[in-house]
């Protein structure tokens, strides 16, 4: 259920950018227990938002980096196990 509407309500989001290795491999991840879990995700490229008023400057260093309901899960290694007990948290 990966939501790519930047406006839509997803309980996952992965900020990441084009040409990062790391975001590759927190995509996988990310794709994998959402879909576990049965819930949406989306992803937002750091270098291209185009959703005014939203500054993503402080996700620049640290991508990819995870949010579950709004909370920082984690960044530049994303850890599966996390990230599903994040999801069960609910």
């Amino acid at each position: 259920m990966h939501d790519d509407e930047p406006t839509t309500t997803a309980r996952v989001v992965l900020y990441s950018r084009a040409g990062c290795h790391l975001c590759a491999d927190a995509r996988a991840i990310v794709a994998a227990e959402a879909a576990l879990a049965g819930t949406t995700w989306r992803e937002v490229d750091v270098d291209r938002d185009d959703e005014p008023g939203r500054d993503l400057s402080q996700y620049g260093d640290l991508v990819p980096v995870v949010e579950v309901d709004g909370v920082r899960q984690g960044y530049w290694r994303i850890e599966s196990a996390r990230l599903r007990r994040a999801l069960a948290a609910r």
